[in-house]
């Protein structure tokens, strides 16, 4: 006869604070901009403790606040990318291919979470820079194209905000990104070489209807081949993204 409470034992078993998280995180889903006190009551904790879980749910962008409601954050689609193809929202997979289409160059669409960025889209991508963007999808905003574009767009203070967390481990990155502000502010266009300069990627944000930074669309490709056409690419580039923000936002794509 089987000891059922052997079996029970060794299988998977209920955490409180993973249950707290995941409960938040579920309530989101389902009721999206749900309110602080809505979340408190679902969860029956105290205030504290729910304040703490989501300040370190938006610490790691796995929700953000709008206006004192809560929305998944951009992590969730940082999440989709690396398993498989989704987008929402502003920028549509049909746009991320038309501007695939227009340069002939790997397409990523990123956001900022917290310190870093996350690609949430992508057309084009070859089996290198595809396994590069599923295998890591969180990368330091100063070392990458999109993230000094998002710097460059965002309000002041939170750019100097973050220019100062990052003055201590990263001090050579901030040192380059004020070089390269006063041009990525007057081109609209952020640089980044990688792999020894082999790789080369052009960044624009995109703004909502409102005029505010929501993401960066970002050309990458070998650096040879982009240089000899490197303004016609950030032409095309400033087209897209400009037509992209004067679309409204629509419905999540379904998964």
């Amino acid at each position: 006869m089987t000891d059922s409470s052997a079996t029970d034992d060794n299988g998977p078993k209920n955490h409180r604070t993973v249950d707290r998280v995941t409960q938040i995180l579920e309530e989101v889903v389902y009721n999206p901009g749900i309110g602080f006190a809505e979340i408190a009551r679902a969860l029956g904790a105290p205030k504290s403790s729910v304040h703490g879980f989501i300040q370190g749910l938006q610490a790691r962008g796995w929700l953000y606040e709008d206006n004192r409601r809560f929305y998944l954050g951009p992590a969730v689609y940082g999440l989709t990318l690396a398993s498989g193809h989704i987008r929402a929202g502003q920028v549509t997979q049909a746009d991320l291919d038309a501007l695939h289409e227009a340069t002939g160059l790997t397409v990523f669409l990123g956001v900022e979470a917290g310190d870093q960025l996350i690609y949430i889209g992508e057309s084009g991508t070859d089996a290198l820079t595809g396994f590069a963007a599923r295998s890591n999808i969180r990368r330091t905003l100063l070392n990458t194209a999109g993230g000094k574009a998002l710097l460059v767009a965002c309000p002041d203070p939170e750019r100097e905000a973050h220019l100062r967390r990052q003055q201590a481990e990263n001090p050579g990155l901030v040192s380059e990104f004020f070089s390269e502000f006063a041009d990525i502010s007057g081109s609209r266009v952020a640089t980044n070489l990688r792999h020894h300069g082999a790789q080369l990627a052009l960044a624009a944000v995109v703004r909502n209807q409102a005029g505010d930074s929501v993401a960066t669309a970002v050309l990458i490709g070998q650096a040879a081949g982009m240089r000899p056409r490197e303004e016609t690419l950030r032409a095309t580039l400033l087209k897209h993204v400009d037509a992209w923000s004067r679309q409204s936002v629509s419905a999540r794509e379904p998964i």
